[in-house]
């Protein structure tokens, strides 16, 4: 299924978001900042794009379900997506 930009705005604001927050990780790393300084902002960016996955998944089921009603869901195929970002 294909969400529609405006379905996903927010969705796309947090991974650039994201992506800057990596981009200043790599940018400490490679000025030698200390480990521990880097792995909070890794973690940081691990959780936010875990959570920006999250939401895309859930923007899905909720367009199927809206579309289709809850025999449009493939409860096995939901299942798989969850558990990729797990």
């Amino acid at each position: 299924m294909k969400l529609e930009p405006e379905e996903i705005k927010a969705i796309i604001t947090r991974l650039k978001r994201a992506n800057g927050h990596l981009a200043s990780v790599i940018r400490m790393l490679e000025e030698g900042s200390e480990c521990e300084d880097a792995l909070t902002q890794l973690a940081a960016v691990n959780k936010a794009v875990g959570r920006g996955g999250y939401a895309l998944v859930a923007s899905g089921l909720q367009k199927c379900l809206v579309e289709g009603g809850p025999d449009s869901v493939d409860a096995k195929k939901m299942e798989k997506l969850f558990l990729a970002l797990a």
